[in-house]
């Protein structure tokens, strides 16, 4: 491989590893504290007791991801230089920002919520709580809104030496492409965060162990994973796909395995894309829906890949499209779940169903599987674009790094990414095996 592929190779597969940690840290962030608050208005110790417990499962999946991802930033001054060089004065802005404001704030007030529930007041122990809320969903957004000026540039000039900079801060940071992917993106992380706490709470039931907190915590991840399964499809998917029908046309036509133009498009919900012999096999088609999906209307006419050039589509278009239907799937999948738990919840037979127990504790994997494959598609999508219609990839790269440079530094993270991801699992398993604080009364 050349030292374009190499590096792409690279920062995807860290991107995919780190991206592990911030997805479940950004939706747990939001459970903790409404553990918290639901102990506090309730004078409830169980909710109090499960919201430290996941604390301390949120501290360390907050110390691993942000060893994992320092060399992300690392990687756009070595491997993609130009890319720094000619947008470093739009994407700048959002990094320090991140940097700088939401990831202080939300490790200083983990820091208080971690060790200062001694100390503090029932009331200043819950404000801990929000405020690492806020700094975790925060860092999220900047983070997101980077990624939307490469998806959807705008609020930025070309200056007379080539490179980019800022002319409108406000449209940069309100892209309404980062808007709606960060609404679909935030809630794809509480539903990892959902059923994590789901499989533990289960686990614990199964067990017979530590049963008040496991209830305590079971209610409040299927209350939430029930509400952001839903909205992770519709408002947030719909719109973020509509987005995509009229900025990214090609990425849609490939993500749907579409190859001929027309109106009244149909869905493919599954299929086999041949590239070759440009059809989509064995397919299973619902008539109109895309249609109405990409454009409000179930006559609208979709365009398909054959209306491209070949330089405008994805490079890998069916990588992007079993990304795509895998992400949306596994969407159904979690829904059929989550009512399926909130049904037995409110009838008070959640917790003494095994099955349901099995199930949940051995589910949890999907929403990475899920969350994954959304970025996946999300990136796959951009690609042959670095910034979609300003930068092509290949005019990104560092071009005094050879290929073996970095398929050798790629051997260092490998060792390395696998050393934490050991020391992780290893830590994990002892905050769950050693389990929650028995629920003690809550003082003043």
């Amino acid at each position: 491989m050349d030292a374009i592929t190499w590096s792409r190779f690279q920062f995807g597969l860290l991107a995919t590893f780190h991206y592990l940690f911030p997805a479940l840290t950004m939706g747990l962030a939001l459970i903790i504290f409404i553990l918290k608050f639901i102990g506090y208005k309730k004078n409830d110790p169980s909710y109090d007791a499960a919201a430290t417990f996941w604390a301390k499962i949120f501290g360390i999946n907050f110390a691993v991801g942000v060893v994992t991802g320092i060399p992300l930033e690392f990687q756009f001054g070595t491997n993609w230089a130009n890319f720094s060089k000619f947008s470093g004065g739009v994407i700048g802005l959002t990094l320090a920002m991140e940097g700088m404001f939401a990831f202080f704030a939300e490790s200083v007030f983990l820091g208080l919520f971690l060790y200062g529930a001694k100390r503090l007041s029932k009331k200043a122990h819950l404000v801990s709580a929000f405020m690492v809320f806020i700094g975790s969903w925060l860092s999220g957004y900047f983070i997101i809104a980077t990624n939307a000026f490469m998806q959807h540039p705008v609020g930025y000039k070309i200056n007379a030496e080539g490179t980019l900079s800022l002319s409108d801060p406000v449209a940069y940071l309100f892209n309404p492409w980062g808007l709606w992917q960060y609404a679909h993106n935030m809630m794809s992380s509480t539903i990892t965060a959902a059923f994590v706490v789901a499989a533990v709470a289960a686990f614990y039931t199964l067990a017979k162990r530590h049963e008040e907190v496991a209830k305590a915590s079971m209610r409040v991840a299927v209350v939430v994973g029930l509400i952001a399964s839903i909205l992770v499809i519709f408002p947030t998917g719909d719109h973020h796909g509509k987005m995509l029908a009229a900025h990214q046309p090609a990425s849609l036509a490939a993500m749907e395995g579409r190859f001929e133009s027309g109106d009244q498009a149909e869905l493919a919900l599954i299929g086999q894309p041949d590239m070759k012999n440009r059809r989509l096999d064995n397919a299973l088609r619902v008539p109109a829906i895309l249609s109405y999906l990409a454009y409000g209307s179930f006559g609208a006419n979709v365009k398909g890949m054959n209306d491209f050039k070949p330089d405008e589509l994805p490079d890998n278009p069916e990588l992007l499209y079993y990304a795509y239907h895998i992400m949306a799937g596994l969407g159904t999948v979690f829904i059929v779940l989550m009512i399926t738990s909130a049904i037995k919840l409110r009838r008070g037979t959640l917790m003494n169903s095994k099955a349901m127990m099995w199930i949940l504790m051995s589910s949890f994997p999907l929403a990475y599987i899920a969350t994954t494959m959304g970025w996946l598609t999300a990136e796959f999508g951009r690609q042959p674009w670095l910034i979609y219609g300003v930068q092509r990839t290949i005019h990104g790269s560092s071009p005094t790094v050879s290929g073996g440079n970095v398929a050798f530094t790629t051997l260092g993270f490998l060792g390395m990414y696998l050393v934490m991801g050991v020391l992780f699992l290893y830590l994990v398993h002892k905050v769950i095996a050693k389990g929650p604080e028995d629920p003690k009364p809550l003082a003043a």
